[in-house]
Formats: structure tokens, C-alpha cells, sequence
């Protein structure tokens, strides 16, 4: 594992991203004890989203069917006197 000072840090930058790259880990060290540890970023894995099912989300948004004895009433309402 390599190490490298805070001034390092500084000064030399893409050099050390380089180690990092190769090696995975780079120990800082401040005034000559060991203080941190850099490594590479790894982004969490999100959880793929759930297929959305859109004959589903319309068939809920419709109005629900009248029954046979209210759909008869409405016509009968309709037709008035005739």
C-alpha cells in the first residue's frame, strides 16, 4: 500500500489518482503518522425500478361500470314521459 503526505496531496494530485487507480488505496499521512485512507468512489447500485403497467393504471382511472338496475334507471330518468 502506498502512502503520501498532505504536501503530496497538493503538489502532485494526478499522479497519486494514479496510484489510487492501480492500487485502490492510498494511506495519507500527517507529519508522519498515518491519518487517512483515500479510496476510489463506487456509486451504490440503485434497484431497478418495477415496470410501470400502464393498461393497469388506466384500467383504475375509469369509471366503474353501472350495475344492469342503475344503468335502467338512468334510462328511464332519460326517457322522461315519451
Amino acid at each position: 500500500m502506498s502512502t503520501a503526505t498532505i504536501r503530496d496531496l497538493r503538489t502532485r494530485f494526478p499522479y497519486l489518482k494514479g496510484i489510487i487507480a492501480r492500487e485502490g488505496e492510498l494511506i495519507v499521512t500527517d507529519r508522519g503518522r498515518p491519518a487517512y485512507v483515500l479510496r476510489g468512489y463506487c456509486a451504490p447500485v440503485a434497484p431497478s425500478p418495477k415496470p410501470v403497467s400502464y393498461f393497469d393504471r388506466l384500467t383504475q382511472r375509469q369509471p366503474k361500470p353501472l350495475s344492469a338496475s342503475a344503468a335502467r334507471k338512468l334510462d328511464d330518468a332519460d326517457r322522461g314521459e315519451r
